[in-house]
């Protein structure tokens, strides 16, 4: 199987919202194939199906509250988004969750980061410190919304919230675990891969013309 790959560089979070929201109804009606979307954004906070209103403090960065599940997180420059536009063959949601975990997994070790879950915490966790962040949503069992990987960004951000529930020295990134600054190109390789592998699909770069109401995002 197939998943086309749409590699958007850095773009605004509600353009690539609408984006998402277009594929996941042209996939619905079987207008275009299983798609990765893989993003850096500006930074915005987005509030999941069940922020609490003390986990968001007063700030200047925008805010939208969105479908996916789970609570407040940021997304900046130097975090990697992923969004996975997936008709689901069998319907499981946790299942897919859990298979979004193993590729940042399998991507973090492949930077020598020991990643791993914790149990009744959805993400990537590095000991009790969270390297990467997951929400989905599903409409007709395609699923959009999806992962945001700390590669090198700037921490100091999520103190405007209460990520995901949690203290904001809670979360950590791939730069702070291996004293480094990563290369994201080099990321977003390992993540294909590992996306390929955990889906056993073949990722490649959109080979085919978008649909027209696509092509005007």
């Amino acid at each position: 199987m197939k998943v086309s790959l749409l590699d958007l560089g850095t773009k605004p979070y509600p353009e690539v919202w609408e984006l998402q929201k277009a594929l996941v109804e042209a996939r619905s009606r079987e207008e275009a194939p299983d798609s990765l979307i893989l993003v850096e954004h500006e930074h915005v906070i987005t509030l999941g199906r069940k922020t609490s209103p003390g986990n968001l403090k007063p700030q200047a960065v925008p805010v939208f509250q969105v479908e996916r599940g789970g609570d407040a997180t940021y997304h900046g420059p130097g975090q990697l988004v992923g969004y996975p536009i997936i008709k689901m063959e069998v319907p499981d949601v946790r299942a897919f969750v859990r298979a979004l975990e193993e590729v940042l997994i399998l991507t973090s070790r492949a930077f020598s980061i020991d990643a791993g879950r914790r149990e009744s915490h959805t993400g990537v966790w590095v000991g009790d410190r969270k390297l990467a962040s997951i929400g989905v949503a599903v409409t007709n069992w395609v699923t959009y919304h999806g992962f945001a990987l700390n590669v090198n960004t700037d921490m100091s951000f999520f103190q405007l919230i209460k990520p995901c529930g949690l203290e904001p020295e809670t979360m950590t990134s791939m730069e702070m675990l291996t004293g480094r600054r990563l290369e994201m190109e080099a990321v977003k390789r390992e993540v294909v891969r590992s996306f390929s592998s955990v889906f056993e699909v073949d990722v490649a770069k959109w080979v085919i013309p978008l649909p027209n109401t696509l092509a005007q995002l």
